[in-house]
């Protein structure tokens, strides 16, 4: 068999020579097999592509992907899944909290039949607000998503050369790979493993970079917070039509004050507001997505090619 290893590098010179010999030792154990790592340098201001055409200098097989700027983590995943034609592909990030020596294992399950092969993380080592975040996100989006799409999983995985094709065709810009994954469908199998800390460094993607991809993940699978703002406006109708008809009725039975004081009206005012301007953020959210697609502009711009 011939594997393909894609890995997305952002400012990773720190971790790329323990990487290096992890990956290659980690598949020279799968039998029978020729492998070749795709690395995806997605704009870097350190010496990441420097480091990596040395390592190509010594071992033809670590190959790279130059993009001509920073186009973000899961638009470099498709820059490298652009470059396979291998029977299997394992996409993994560059930082070795993904553990190079799950490469054997992942192979032998689609070996024993799946077409994808899902790394899902067992335990977490992130603490503080960014775990946080992560747990709530998992939990919200396996909630919210209108396709079943597994909880704790990253990128990290395998597929075979029949997904890689039909997730490479998919024309849309916003990507949530995960969740790509999920919708093309394929025979899955998992993996358990434990998530490690970063080998070396800051975690390249911030906060603002993990809401941003939450958000395209919910909005590219979910119709559900269009739908909740319709429930919201029927019940909010249905709740005004309540209060109309309970003031007509105090006002047919003699009584003068309804209740309708400077409080009450403000109170009202704001709540619709509110709710007016949530539903207009979340059409502004799903419009914004469609201006995107409709440009047509390329998901990244490739600068150079090394051994590919």
């Amino acid at each position: 068999m011939r594997l393909d290893v894609v890995i997305p590098v952002y400012n990773e010179q720190d971790n790329l020579p323990q990487l290096c010999d992890r990956l290659a030792a980690a598949c020279s154990q799968v039998a029978e097999a020729s492998w070749r790592i795709i690395f995806v340098n997605d704009g870097s201001t350190d010496r990441s592509a420097a480091l990596i055409h040395d390592r190509y200098q010594q071992d033809p097989r670590f190959t790279l992907v130059d993009l001509s700027r920073n186009w973000g983590h899961q638009a470099a995943i498709s820059a490298g899944l652009a470059q396979v034609d291998a029977d299997a592909v394992i996409v993994m990030d560059g930082d070795l909290q993904d553990p190079p020596e799950l490469i054997p294992e992942l192979v032998q399950a689609w070996r024993q039949g799946g077409q994808i092969v899902l790394a899902l993380r067992r335990s977490r080592q992130e603490r503080g607000l960014r775990r946080v975040g992560l747990d709530l996100f998992h939990r919200f989006f396996r909630y919210i998503s209108d396709y079943p799409i597994p909880a704790n999983a990253g990128i990290f995985g395998l597929l075979d050369r029949a997904a890689v094709a039909e997730l490479s065709a998919l024309p849309e810009r916003h990507r949530f790979i995960p969740g790509l994954r999920a919708w093309i469908g394929f025979e899955q199998r998992t993996v358990l493993y434990d998530r490690g800390v970063r080998a070396a460094g800051e975690p390249k993607v911030g906060f603002r970079h993990l809401v941003r991809l939450a958000l395209d993940g919910t909005f590219s699978f979910s119709y559900k917070p269009l739908r909740l703002m319709t429930w919201a406006g029927i019940f909010i109708s249905l709740a005004g039509f309540a209060t109309a008809c309970y003031f007509i009725l105090k006002r047919l039975t003699g009584e003068e004050h309804a209740f309708m004081g400077f409080t009450t009206l403000v109170t009202l005012v704001l709540f619709l507001g509110g709710i007016q301007l949530i539903a207009i953020g979340l059409l502004g959210e799903y419009l914004g997505r469609i201006y995107d697609e409709v440009k047509g502009r390329p998901l990244y711009i490739v600068k150079s090619r090394t051994g590919l």
